[in-house]
């Protein structure tokens, strides 16, 4: 009989984020999958866990994904854990699981942190429908890709990393309407998060006086909340 593929969330900054049921699933495992061994092992660690790692990550050969199956298919038990947050979301953990269903592997959630659901509460932004585009291009469709922003009714959130974050904001003050509103996330539940909000030309000058890094969400409010309260 396979094993179980339990997909299990870790703190995105904050350790004590780490749910009582992740550290039992990490420590009930036959091994675990990770984006970066070396993350993961400073995670176990910090709560002295030991079990084997396998690397699964944006580079990883099919074979490697296949052999993670494979431990499955003999009845070991396998957890999946990104560097940060809630696998699935921004990094191949959904590859893994999609070929561990092909088998029939029972796959279980274990719910916990995710920057993308963080920032969401924290907006202020009506937020029943959105639309989520994981990073922003680096070069190649950049230009396209807030172009398309500006023109979704809607709300929007995506990631962008420190180097770009500046310029991410330059390109929506020139896209979107004056008064449309965005909020900007930055190194949530750690020391410095900070959490910016108003009209993208405000909130580029706000992030322009500081000097903190880390990456960031963006979440451009729906347009129908900007022609209500702000337009």
């Amino acid at each position: 009989m396979p094993g179980t593929l339990f997909v299990v969330a870790t703190p995105i900054g904050n350790l004590k984020d780490m749910t009582a049921r992740a550290k039992e699933t990490l420590e009930s495992v036959n091994v675990i999958a990770c984006e970066d061994t070396r993350v993961t092992s400073k995670l176990l660690n910090a709560y002295g866990i030991k079990k084997p790692l396998m690397a699964v990550h944006q580079h990883t050969t099919a074979e490697r994904q296949s052999a993670v199956v494979g431990k499955l298919l003999k009845g070991e038990d396998v957890a999946y854990v990104s560097d940060a947050g809630t696998p699935g979301v921004n990094d191949p953990g959904g590859k893994l699981v999609e070929e561990a269903m092909s088998y029939g592997v029972k796959v279980v959630p274990i719910v916990g942190a995710s920057a993308l659901t963080a920032a969401i509460s924290v907006c202020g932004f009506p937020m029943e429908r959105y639309q989520y585009l994981g990073f922003a291009p680096h070069k190649k469709g950049r230009q396209t890709f807030f172009k398309e922003i500006s023109e979704y009714p809607e709300a929007t959130v995506f990631f962008e990393s420190t180097h770009r974050l500046l310029k991410a904001l330059e390109s929506l003050r020139d896209v979107l309407h004056p008064e449309r509103m965005v909020c900007v996330c930055r190194e949530m539940t750690k020391l410095h998060e900070t959490i910016y909000r108003g009209v993208a030309a405000d909130v580029l000058s706000e992030v322009q006086k500081t000097s903190a890094k880390g990456e960031a969400v963006i979440i451009i409010a729906p347009l129908r909340y900007n022609n209500s309260n702000n337009i």
